[in-house]
C-alpha cells in the first residue's frame, strides 16, 4: 500500500516531509515555467534538495531514476547522432518535402502521420529522435517557422504511442502490470486513436495552418533538389540501416524475450559506435566517439534524472499515493465515476506530473480495486482508462511525457526554442478536448 511509504521523521528546520518535498517540487516546476534558468539545472537543485533536507537518501533518490528511460534516451540520442553523419535524414526530408510539393500545410500534415504511426509501432521517444531533425530541415528550406511543426508532431507522438503496448512507456508499465497483450492495446485503444488525431489536426489547422505559407521560390528549390545527393557516407549509411533495424526489431520483441528497451538502445548504440570506426586507427575511433558524445542531448538527459529524483521525494512522502487514494474514495465505489475519475485525474497529473512516476502510483491503487468490482478482469475498463488519461495527458505540456523533452531538445539547439507557456497555452485545452472524445469512447465502449 502507497501508505507504507510515508516518511515519519522530520526534516530541515523541523518541517515535515509532505510539505517540503512538496515545495520543493512546486519551486523546481515554477523556475522551469518562468524560464529564467536552465531546466536541468533547476531539476538537479531540485534532487539535491531532497537528499539534503532529509526527505530522501541518497540510496533512494539513485533508486528513483528510471534508468530504462534514462538509457533508452541516450542511446536513441547516440544512434540518431551517428546516422545523421550519413544524410539519411536530409534524404528523408527531400523526399517528404517532395511529396507534398512542399505545400507547408501539406508537409505539416504527412510528417504528423509518419510521426503518429511510427510512435505507436516503435515508440514516441524513438520516433521524435528521428523524425524532429528532418522537420528543422524541412522548415528551414521553407523558410517556416518551425514551431507549428514541431508542436503537431510532439501531440501525433503520443496520441500515436497511445494506440499500442510499445508506443508509450505508461503502456508499457500498465501492460506487465495487467498481464495484457499488444493485441489487447490494440483492439482496445487503437480504434479511438484516428479520431483523436483527426480532431487534433483540425484544431491546429485552426491555430496554424490558415497562416503557413512558403514562398514560390522556396518551394521550388525544394522540388529540384536531388535527395540522392543528400547521402554523404553509403558504407556507414548502410551500417546504420542494419542497426536500425536491429533495434527496431528488438523494440517490438522485447517483451517475448524480458528485455527492457534501454538495454536495446544502449546495445545498439554500442554497436554502432564500433561499426562506424571499424578498422580505422585508435586516435580516429576517439575523436569520433567525442564527437558524436557532443551531440548527445545532455541538458535532457540531466533535466529527467533530476525530475525522477524530485517525483521520487514527493511520492515518497505519500502526497501523489494521498490523491490517488482520494480520487478513489471520491467515487464511493460507483464503477463508472471511478473510471472517469482516474482518466481525469491521470490526464491532469500527467501534464503537471511526468506521466511514469504517476502510472507507477496509480498501477497498484487499481490492483487494490479488484475485490470491489469483481476481480481483475472487471478491472481493464480501468486500465484503458489509465493508459488514455497518461498518455494522451502527457501532450498538455512541454514535462508531461518524454518525447515532449526531446522535442524541445532539438529546437533549443537549432536556435528555435520552445517556450513552456506559450506550448502549454497551445496543447493543455487540446489536450482536454481530446481527454473528452476519450471519456465519450469508454463510456459507448465499456460502461453504457
Amino acid at each position: 500500500m502507497v501508505a507504507e511509504t510515508v516518511v515519519h521523521q522530520s526534516v530541515i528546520f523541523g518541517m515535515q516531509p509532505l510539505w517540503l518535498a512538496v515545495a520543493i517540487l512546486l519551486l523546481v516546476y515554477g523556475f522551469v515555467m518562468a524560464e529564467k534558468f536552465n531546466r536541468a539545472v533547476l531539476s538537479l537543485l531540485g534532487a539535491g534538495m531532497m537528499v539534503l533536507g532529509g526527505v530522501l537518501t541518497q540510496q533512494q533518490a539513485v533508486a528513483g531514476v528510471d534508468f530504462n528511460t534514462i538509457g533508452l534516451l541516450t542511446g536513441m540520442m547516440v544512434i540518431v547522432a551517428i546516422s545523421q553523419k550519413t544524410g539519411m535524414f536530409q534524404y528523408v526530408a527531400i523526399r517528404a518535402a517532395k511529396a507534398v510539393k512542399g505545400k507547408p500545410w501539406g508537409v505539416l500534415v504527412m510528417l504528423s502521420v509518419v510521426t503518429a504511426v511510427f510512435s505507436a509501432f516503435l515508440d514516441n521517444v524513438t520516433t521524435v529522435l528521428l523524425i524532429a531533425p528532418v522537420t528543422l530541415l524541412i522548415t528551414d528550406a521553407l523558410g517556416v517557422r518551425p514551431y507549428p511543426y514541431l508542436f503537431s508532431q510532439i501531440l501525433a507522438s503520443n496520441i500515436g504511442g497511445t494506440a499500442t503496448l510499445i508506443g508509450d512507456p505508461p503502456n508499457i508499465m500498465i501492460g506487465s502490470a495487467a498481464h495484457l497483450s499488444f493485441y489487447d492495446f490494440l483492439m482496445n485503444l487503437a480504434p479511438i486513436i484516428p479520431v483523436v488525431f483527426l480532431v487534433t489536426l483540425f484544431f491546429i489547422w485552426l491555430m496554424f495552418g490558415r497562416d503557413l505559407s512558403a514562398t514560390e521560390e522556396n518551394r521550388q528549390l525544394i522540388m529540384s533538389f536531388n535527395e540522392q545527393e543528400a547521402i554523404k557516407n553509403v558504407p556507414l549509411l548502410k551500417k546504420c540501416l542494419l542497426v536500425l533495424a536491429l533495434v527496431i526489431g528488438g523494440f517490438t520483441v522485447a517483451h517475448q524475450f524480458h528485455l527492457e528497451p534501454a538495454t536495446i538502445a544502449m546495445s545498439g548504440a554500442a554497436l554502432l559506435l564500433l561499426l562506424q570506426t571499424w578498422g580505422e586507427p585508435l586516435s580516429a575511433k576517439e575523436h569520433a566517439y567525442e564527437s558524436v558524445m557532443a551531440e548527445v542531448e545532455w541538458t535532457t538527459i540531466f533535466f529527467f534524472v533530476g525530475l525522477f529524483i524530485v517525483v521520487t521525494g514527493v511520492e515518497h512522502t505519500g502526497a501523489i499515493g494521498w490523491l490517488a487514494e482520494q480520487t478513489l474514495a471520491m467515487t464511493d465505489g460507483n464503477f463508472n465515476a471511478t473510471v472517469a475519475a482516474i482518466l481525469w485525474i491521470s490526464a491532469i497529473a500527467s501534464a503537471l506530473i511526468d506521466n511514469i512516476p504517476f502510472v507507477a502510483t496509480m498501477i497498484p491503487m487499481i490492483q487494490d480495486m479488484g475485490p470491489t468490482f469483481g476481480g481483475p478482469d472487471a478491472l481493464v475498463p480501468l486500465w484503458w482508462a489509465l493508459a488514455l488519461g497518461a498518455c494522451l495527458g502527457g501532450n498538455g505540456t512541454l514535462i508531461g511525457a518524454s518525447a515532449n523533452l526531446i522535442v524541445a531538445g532539438f529546437a533549443q539547439r537549432s536556435g528555435h526554442p520552445i517556450a513552456f507557456m506559450v506550448f502549454m497555452k497551445h496543447a493543455f485545452g487540446l489536450m482536454l478536448i481530446t481527454i473528452v472524445i476519450s471519456h465519450i469512447y469508454l463510456y459507448l465502449r465499456y460502461l453504457s
